[in-house]
């Protein structure tokens, strides 16, 4: 049995914070690989600020080199808009992985405008890791109003397999500041270095049934 952790995200770029998080959750609950879900189309998110799909694979292709992370588009190929679909079919195309879902504080602080919260929470554990600015509206928001009880002790991370859901449980560390945001305001044809990539269907769905 595999322990893997999820990452979705749209990856608008993928960068150093995402790969931190990453590697950090990884020691914290004793992950053998973390998966980075590449989204073909966030719902929450305007499409017009979005770079294409390709360039971020690309981006998140290279920020995961040398590391235990699976870069992979297959909600791309499942034709998954909602992470409760994607999570639904996991299970099944996958039976000897068990998986938690992976989420910085800034997720969990709108994780109630997520299409099916409740039924995500039932599907997998989750693992929540702070990022700065973001605790305190975290801990204020709707969904961790329902989920409080559900906490599990950090102490306790790497029994998240046998852990009754919905369960959830907040990792700390010294967070990486770096903002998708931010790095695309800096540089706004960032995904133009990225636009000679164009992906085998074998490199994008590289997860292996």
């Amino acid at each position: 049995m595999k322990r893997i952790g999820l990452l979705g995200g749209s990856f608008n770029p993928a960068h150093l914070g995402h790969r931190k998080l990453s590697l950090h959750a990884m020691r914290a609950l004793g992950l053998d690989e973390v998966w980075w879900l590449v989204s073909p189309g966030n719902p929450l998110k305007d499409p017009a600020g979005m770079a294409p799909f390709a360039a971020r694979m690309a981006s998140a292709r290279r920020m995961a080199r040398h590391a235990p992370i699976r870069v992979t588009g297959i909600e791309k190929r499942l034709k998954t808009r909602y992470t409760a679909d994607t999570l639904h079919k996991l299970p099944r195309l996958f039976p000897r992985h068990r998986f938690i879902w992976l989420m910085g504080a800034d997720n969990l602080a709108q994780f109630h405008r997520w299409e099916r919260w409740r039924h995500i929470a039932r599907q997998v554990p989750i693992a929540v890791i702070a990022r700065p600015g973001y605790d305190r509206t975290a801990h204020a928001s709707p969904a961790m109003g329902w989920l409080r009880r559900a906490v599990r002790p950090a102490g306790q991370a790497k029994n998240w397999t046998r852990w009754r859901l919905p369960a959830l449980v907040l990792l700390r560390f010294r967070p990486d500041p770096t903002s998708a945001t931010r790095l695309r305001a800096a540089d706004p044809a960032w995904h133009r270095r990225y636009a000679a990539s164009s992906p085998s269907k074998t490199r994008t769905d590289s997860l292996q049934t």
